[in-house]
């Protein structure tokens, strides 16, 4: 190849003005708009200081190993941090490793309405899904 067709222009390379770079974590954990009107609903209705955020979690336990939790928490020491859709989001490393790639939605159905994990990292889950393995 000539040098001409293997150089870029800086126009080519710089992204463009609405594009914002993103921590390179920022995908590891999201959430639908959905979920994020419930938590500001849920915020409300409590009445919980904008200074917590949501706490993502996993723990032992449930038929297939592993339960997720979600509470309102301060931030601790070590936490993965992201923001979405003007929710705060916090998650312990060890529960990250389990969560990465992970999007939390909202649901509404015949059987109830609770907050559904979408997890890549899964392997299996019991028949309610409540618990998962992996």
């Amino acid at each position: 190849m000539s040098e001409t067709q293997t150089q870029s222009t800086p126009e080519a390379t710089s992204p463009s003005p609405d594009v914002m770079e993103m921590d390179p974590m920022a995908g590891g954990l999201t959430m639908t708009t959905v979920a994020a009107e419930k938590v500001a609903e849920i915020r409300k209705a409590e009445d919980i200081e904008d200074s917590y955020s949501l706490r993502v979690k996993v723990i032992g336990g449930g038929c297939a190993g592993f339960q997720y939790d979600l509470f309102f928490d301060e931030s601790a020491e070590g936490d993965n941090e992201f923001e979405v859709h003007g929710v705060k989001l916090v998650c312990d490393q060890m529960s990250f490793m389990y969560l990465m790639g992970t999007e939390i939605d909202y649901v509404e159905g015949l059987q109830g309405a609770g907050f559904k994990f979408g997890n890549p990292n899964t392997t299996g889950s019991c028949g309610c899904g409540s618990s998962f393995s992996v």
